[in-house]
């Protein structure tokens, strides 16, 4: 497999060089830039990332400015990225290039995976694009593409099959370590897409590829899913006053979603007589309450079920937070599972 893959670094950089897409995290190479591009697109497509990244870099230009940002803030500018923990992650990792390395950005594999939320193929991408390490970064689209070109039938849901090619790719790892990894990732993201859909009339790799030449790649590359989804059941209040403020609170530090805010919600369903009487022992005065809405979301491991439901109360009661849309909007950094129900 190695002999076979040893082929590829020269079409594919040639390629590279000539397709590559214009992206705002590719005008220069500076560590930060990469590093928060790459910890946004984790997950994320990159028309979604876009604006995202010109917003939260330009309120954020630097490490310094990142290791001091009030969490709340923090959490709003990341606001519908999903995966909370990413952000924190992301300033607990500038804190630590501040008290640590005085500032300056680790430049070595080995330093950057110490660091929080940086795991190998992240510390991967930045010391082979920052500094021409030596080192494969390896993701889903790299997986794929490597599957296809050799013909692997490993399933690449096993961490074992990742640190397999992690280790083929470094051995044939050119010069041009950065260029590399960014083409390979490029060829997985617009090239050698899945769901057995290739361009491979378009593809740099298609003399070298087994998948396009044997007709595999609706096969490959192998994944073999082990779990179920678990499904949660929650009713969701959105409670307004007469002057238009909106209950919220906070969730807890630990957990899915921690330290986020959120709509008062319970777990399960109910009817509109018990839920009225759930608000009442909360010491709401409810003025009106109906259903209006369901709506799905789906995280990593679990799907939340979610009936709406629309309260009216006649003033701020209970343990609740009550702000205006206005405040919602600009300060109180709230999951898309909610905002859903805003709109």
């Amino acid at each position: 497999m190695t002999d076979a893959l040893s082929l590829i670094a020269e079409p594919l950089l040639r390629w590279f060089s000539q397709q590559k897409r214009a992206l705002p995290w590719r005008e220069d190479t500076d560590p930060y830039h990469v590093w928060v591009s790459e910890i946004m697109l984790q997950q994320t497509r990159i028309e979604a990332v876009t604006g995202y990244y010109a917003r939260f870099t330009e309120a954020l230009p630097d490490v310094r400015a990142l290791s001091e940002i009030d969490d709340d803030a923090l959490l709003k500018l990341w606001e519908g990225l999903g995966y909370y923990s990413r952000a924190r992650n992301l300033k607990k990792a500038a804190q630590l290039i501040m008290t640590q390395y005085g500032g300056s950005f680790p430049q070595t594999f080995r330093e950057l995976v110490k660091l929080p939320g940086i795991g190998d193929y992240t510390a991967g991408a930045i010391a082979s694009i920052c500094f021409n390490e030596r080192v494969p970064a390896v993701d889903g689209n790299v997986l794929r593409v490597i599957a296809r070109v050799t013909g692997d039938r490993a399933d690449v849901l096993l961490p074992g099959t990742k640190k397999a090619v992690t280790a083929r790719l470094k051995a044939v790892m050119p010069a041009e370590a950065g260029a590399f990894n960014e083409a390979l990732m490029e060829l997985g993201e617009t090239v050698c897409l899945p769901n057995g859909q290739p361009l491979c009339a378009s593809c740099p790799l298609q003399p070298q590829c087994i998948a396009a030449r044997d007709g595999l790649t609706g096969e490959l590359p192998v994944r073999v899913k082990r779990t179920k989804r678990r499904r949660a059941e929650k009713t969701v209040f959105l409670i307004s006053t007469p002057d238009g403020r909106i209950a919220i609170e906070k969730r807890e530090e630990a957990g899915l979603l921690s330290g986020m805010y959120q709509l008062p919600n319970i777990d399960g369903y109910f009817s509109e007589e018990e839920l009225k009487k759930l608000l009442t022992d909360r010491h709401l005065a409810v003025r009106e309450l109906a259903f209006f809405k369901d709506v799905k979301h789906v995280f990593t491991h679990i799907d939340w079920l979610m009936k709406g439901c629309r309260v009216r109360v006649e003033q701020p009661g209970g343990h609740f937070l009550w702000v205006s849309r206005k405040e919602l909007r600009e300060s109180y950094p709230l999951p898309t599972a909610f905002q859903k129900f805003i709109s």
